[in-house]
C-alpha cells in the first residue's frame, strides 16, 4: 500500500461534509460566515463543555490499538483552542492553541488527513507537537462531522516514528470519528429529552407524545435508514418497538465491504433506555469497523467482547449474529456466520420443504466474560432459499399470556409459508406480531437468494 495524504468517502454523513467548509475557498467574508456557523453547531451540541468519560476514552484506546500507536486523542476545536476530551498515552496535553494543533489540518480535510512524516510535510513541520518534547513524526486524523456538514473536532493517532497507512486503516479512523459523532448525537437527544420533560411536566399527555417522538428519532439513529441493493439478493427487515416511549437495544445492519463482499449483523443489547442505546450505537459501529479490519467475523466478535468489557460505565452484554456474504461461483451466495450467544438463524428451503436452524458450534454472550469464545459456520445460500435472522422478542412472546411462541412456533410458522418471497415472508411475520402481544422489541432481517 502507498502512503495516504487524503481519503474520500461516500457515506451519507461524508456526502454532506463539505457544506460547512467550502466557503473557506471563496474569500474571507464567506470563510468568516462558515466559521461562525461551525461555532454555532458547537454551541448546539455543547461539546466544549463535554466532560471526559468512558465513551470517548474507549474511542481513543480503540484508535491506538488498531493503529498500534503510542498516542491517540479525541479533540474538540473551538475558535481559539483545541481541547482534548479524551487522550491515550502519557504526555498529551488537555488543550493546545488551535494554530499549533495537528488536528486543525484534519478538521478541514475531506476524509482522513495523514502526514506519514510530519517533519517532511510543510503543513505539520512547524507544530509544537513535532518540534517539542513529544517529537511526533507521524499523524493521522479524521474529522468528526455533523449530519449537516459541520466539523466539531477530530479523532487522532500519533507516533514518534514516520510510518505509512493503508486504505483500510484510514477507513477505520473514519468509522471511529462517526462513533464519536453518534455519541454527541446521543447526548444531544438525551439533553433535549430532559429539557422537554422538565418544561412539560404538567402536561402529561403532551409530555408522553414528545418523549415518544424523541425515542423514535433516537431509535432511527441506531438502525440503517435503508438496506443496500445487492444483485441477486433480496433483503427485507423490520423493527418493532415494544414501547413508543422507550429506546430498545435490538439492532441490525447490512453494508458493503468492497470486492463483492458484504457484511451483515443482527443482535440485542441487554436492557432498554438511554444506557442500552449508547451501547447499541457503540456495538453497531464497532462491528462495522471490525468488518473492515478482520476477514473472519469471529475476530470481530472478539474485538467487540474486549471493548464491552472495558465499558465500566454501562456494563452491558449483547447477543449477535455477525456474517459475511459473497457470490458463489455455482450460483447463490457463500455465507460465513459467527455466533455470539444469539438464537440460531433459520434457513428456509422451499425446494426441500424444510426449515433448518443455522448455528456455529460455540458462541458465548458478547461482553460478559473475558475468555469468551466464538466460532463460525459456512454454507451456501442457494437460489430460492431465505436466511432469516431474528431477536428473541418474537420467540419469547406469550400470545396467551402463559406459553411462549418459541423457536418451534417460529419454525412452524415459516414452514407453512415456504415458497413465499423473502419480502412476503417478512410481511407475514410483521402481520403476526400484534397477535403475539410481545413485551420486548423485535428485529427481523431476511436475505433471500
Amino acid at each position: 500500500m502507498t502512503a495516504l495524504s487524503s481519503h474520500a468517502f461516500d457515506s451519507p454523513r461524508r456526502a454532506t461534509s463539505r457544506t460547512a467548509m467550502d466557503a473557506f475557498d471563496l474569500g474571507p467574508d464567506l470563510a468568516q460566515a462558515a466559521e461562525a456557523a461551525r461555532l454555532a453547531a458547537l454551541a448546539r451540541y455543547d461539546v466544549e463543555h463535554t466532560a471526559a468519560d468512558g465513551a470517548f476514552d474507549r474511542i481513543a484506546r480503540l484508535a491506538a490499538r488498531w493503529f498500534d500507536a503510542p498516542y491517540a486523542s479525541v479533540s474538540i476545536i473551538d475558535a481559539d483552542l483545541v481541547r482534548f476530551t479524551a487522550t491515550y498515552g502519557d504526555g498529551l496535553p488537555d488543550h493546545t492553541e488551535r494554530h499549533d494543533a495537528l488536528c486543525t489540518m484534519a478538521m478541514t480535510h475531506d476524509g482522513p488527513f495523514v502526514a506519514s512524516d510530519t517533519l517532511a510535510n510543510p503543513a505539520t513541520a512547524g507544530s509544537a507537537f513535532v518540534r517539542g518534547d513529544l517529537g511526533i513524526r507521524f499523524y493521522a486524523g479524521a474529522p468528526i462531522v455533523t449530519a449537516d456538514g459541520f466539523r466539531l473536532g477530530t479523532v487522532n493517532v500519533y507516533d514518534v516514528v514516520p510510518r505509512k497507512v493503508s486504505d483500510d486503516r484510514a477507513d477505520i479512523l473514519m468509522e471511529l470519528a462517526d462513533i464519536a459523532m453518534d455519541e454527541f448525537e446521543l447526548r444531544l437527544s438525551a439533553a433535549t429529552t430532559v429539557r422537554a420533560e422538565r418544561e412539560l411536566r404538567t402536561r402529561a399527555e403532551a409530555d408522553s407524545a414528545i418523549i415518544g417522538d424523541y425515542a423514535a428519532v433516537l431509535q432511527r439513529t441506531l438502525l440503517p435508514p435503508s438496506l443496500p441493493t445487492i444483485e441477486g439478493l433480496t433483503l427485507a427487515s423490520h423493527y418493532h418497538a415494544s414501547s413508543p416511549l422507550q429506546v430498545g437495544g435490538d439492532f441490525y445492519d447490512v453494508f458493503a465491504l468492497g470486492k463483492d463482499r458484504w457484511a451483515f449483523f443482527l443482535g440485542d443489547v441487554q436492557g432498554h433506555g438511554a444506557g442500552a442505546a449508547a451501547v447499541t450505537s457503540l456495538v453497531r459501529y464497532t462491528l462495522r469497523a471490525a468488518a473492515l479490519h478482520h476477514d473472519d467475523p469471529t475476530e470481530g466478535l472478539a474485538e467487540l467482547n474486549r471493548l464491552l468489557l472495558m465499558d465500566t460505565s454501562h456494563q452491558r452484554f449483547c447477543t449477535v449474529l455477525f456474517g459475511v456474504i459473497t457470490p458463489d461461483p455455482r450460483g447463490g451466495f457463500r455465507v460465513t456466520l459467527a455466533t455470539g450467544g444469539h438464537p440460531p438463524a433459520l434457513l428456509l428451503d422451499p425446494a426441500r420443504g424444510e426449515v433448518h436452524e443455522i448455528r456455529s458450534s460455540t458462541g458465548m454472550f458478547v461482553g460478559a466474560l473475558p475468555n469468551a469464545t466464538f466460532s463460525a459456520c459456512s454454507f451456501r445460500l442457494q437460489e430460492g432459499q431465505t436466511l432469516l435472522l431474528y431477536t428473541d422478542g418474537i420467540t419469547e412472546a406469550r400470545p396467551d399470556g402463559r406459553t411462549m411462541f418459541g423457536e418451534d412456533g417460529l419454525a412452524q410458522f415459516t414452514q407453512a409459508r415456504l415458497g413465499l418471497s423473502t419480502t412476503k415472508m417478512v410481511e407475514d411475520l410483521v402481520a403476526l406480531i400484534p397477535d403475539l402481544s410481545p413485551i420486548d422489541d423485535i428485529a427481523l432481517l431476511a436475505l433471500g437468494a
